[in-house]
Formats: structure tokens, C-alpha cells, sequence
């Protein structure tokens, strides 16, 4: 019983680290490959304090790995199957998407 409540666990705060729109947009990011927080800021068109914050909650839920370069924090994705999640979760929202459509299209009918 004690492995599954630690994997739940685990799960509750893999989940909650995913719980805010930048810091999947960050994810999505490094999916395509390792990136310096500057091209995070230019890629995300946010403010630095803003991008640091959620850069910080990703490092804490260990979800990004960091690597200095000079004076630059250059962050990549600690587990490529993070990738994987991401797209299967678009492909939950576009099934909604569509359940949500064909309903319309049903009560637009009536």
C-alpha cells in the first residue's frame, strides 16, 4: 500500500508543477530542443522576472535540467517522456474540442 501512495504522491506534485499555462508553454519549448532563459523570454514574449519564477518551480519539481555555459543558464527537459505527456494531453483537448463541436453543431440543429 505504501508504493502506491508514494507514486500518488508523486503524481499529485508531477501534476501540480504542470499547473500553470507558462510553465507548459516552457515545456513545450524544450521539447524542441535545450534553451537559454533569453530565448525562453524572446520565445515566450514575457518579462524575465516571470519566466525565472516559473523556471524555478520547474527546477524544484525537478522537471528541467540546468547547465551553466559562461554566464548563461542554458535549461533542457530532464525526462523526454515529458514530451509524450504533452502530446497525448493535446490529443485529450482535441478530443474535447470535437466532442464539443459536434454538440453545437446538434444544438444548432434543433
Amino acid at each position: 500500500m505504501e508504493d502506491h501512495t508514494n507514486l500518488q504522491q508523486f503524481k499529485a506534485e508531477f501534476f501540480k508543477a504542470l499547473a500553470h499555462p507558462m510553465r507548459i508553454r516552457i515545456l513545450e519549448v524544450l521539447c524542441d530542443g535545450e534553451k537559454s532563459v533569453n530565448e525562453l523570454q524572446a520565445i515566450l514574449g514575457s518579462e524575465g522576472s516571470a519566466v525565472s519564477q516559473q523556471l524555478s518551480v520547474l527546477r524544484a519539481k525537478n522537471l528541467v535540467n540546468t547547465v551553466k555555459e559562461g554566464t548563461t543558464v542554458v535549461y533542457s527537459l530532464r525526462d523526454p517522456l515529458i514530451k509524450d505527456l504533452l502530446a497525448v494531453a493535446r490529443q485529450i483537448f482535441d478530443n474535447h474540442l470535437v466532442e464539443s463541436i459536434s454538440l453545437l453543431k446538434g444544438i444548432r440543429k434543433s
